[in-house]
């Protein structure tokens, strides 16, 4: 195999399966309009006469092109594949942007309270704590409510929420390793405590963080989802997955009950994808790799 150090993360088939999931929503949602069927902004090209079409519908167009439907058409007529397909961008851009502003705050106070102890370390938990006991959805509603509705106000509201997984993970990391032989070494050279935590420990701490981001990965995607279809998050006409439920749940016990079902099935198998992934980096740092 080219990559045995893999092979403990490819013996999880529902990781290996969950990670080429992943891979391929991250294609077609860094591939855009080009990869779409309706390759405007947003997927919303608007065919009134059109809409409701059940799945693999074909209609012409009145200069004569033919155009095929394979998941049908919304309330407004536009091509439901693209829709879905626009709506992986908003899911992974805020997940990714969420876990990144999580990681950042997340690591950095977490590795300044492990590796310094004391009143930092006192501080720091204490902060943590008091974030830590309150309701995440309240948080985010709160924060989105303060700044705003919208799509760069979820990114915000998700991050400020989550670093603290990060921070409890990295701080219990720290402590364990400020012990080691190699930390006193550092020290006694006189590098810097920048240099000592995050290139010396928090190489050491990385398998952890990145289960703890995986995980935070799929919960940024619910909240986010969440919020959309609460009217609080990506704003028509942009398409989320979580507006396309609101949009549309209450077709659900209809016989266009696949314009709901299908993006929720999407937000339930990118939130499995990516607890599987999660799964399998733990198993494969456990192995030793």
């Amino acid at each position: 195999m080219a990559f045995p150090a893999l092979q403990p993360f490819l013996r999880h088939r529902p990781a290996a399966f969950g990670a080429l999931w992943i891979a391929c929503l991250a294609v077609i949602a860094l591939g855009g309009a080009s990869l779409r069927p309706d390759p405007t902004a947003h997927a919303n090209m608007q065919h009134l006469e059109w809409a409701l079409l059940s799945p693999g519908t074909s209609m012409e167009h009145s200069d004569g092109k033919v155009q095929d439907f394979v998941l049908g058409t919304d309330r407004y007529g536009r091509d439901y594949l693209s829709r879905l397909m626009a709506g992986s961008a908003i899911s992974l851009s805020v997940g990714a942007i969420a876990v990144l502003i999580s990681l950042l705050i997340g690591i950095f106070l977490g590795a300044w309270a492990g590796y310094r102890g004391g009143k930092v370390d006192a501080v720091i938990s204490w902060l943590i704590q008091v974030v830590w006991t309150l309701p995440t959805l309240l948080m985010v509603l709160a924060i989105t409510l303060a700044f705003g509705k919208g799509f760069w106000q979820v990114f915000v509201a998700i991050g400020l929420t989550m670093w603290v997984d990060v921070a409890r993970v990295v701080r219990g990391q720290f402590i364990s390793l400020r012990e080691q032989e190699y930390i006193e070494a550092a020290q006694s050279l006189g590098y810097s405590d920048l240099r000592i935590m995050f290139r010396h420990m928090l190489p050491n701490a990385a398998g952890p963080v990145i289960v703890v981001a995986a995980a935070n990965f799929a919960a940024a995607i619910l909240i986010e989802s969440g919020l959309s279809f609460l009217g609080y998050g990506a704003q028509i006409p942009m398409p989320s997955w979580g507006n396309l439920v609101q949009e549309h749940y209450h077709l659900i016990t209809g016989r266009h009950a696949w314009l709901a079902l299908l993006p929720g099935g999407l937000i339930v198998s990118v939130v499995l994808a990516f607890t599987f992934v999660g799964d399998g980096i733990r198993e494969w740092h456990q192995s030793g790799n």
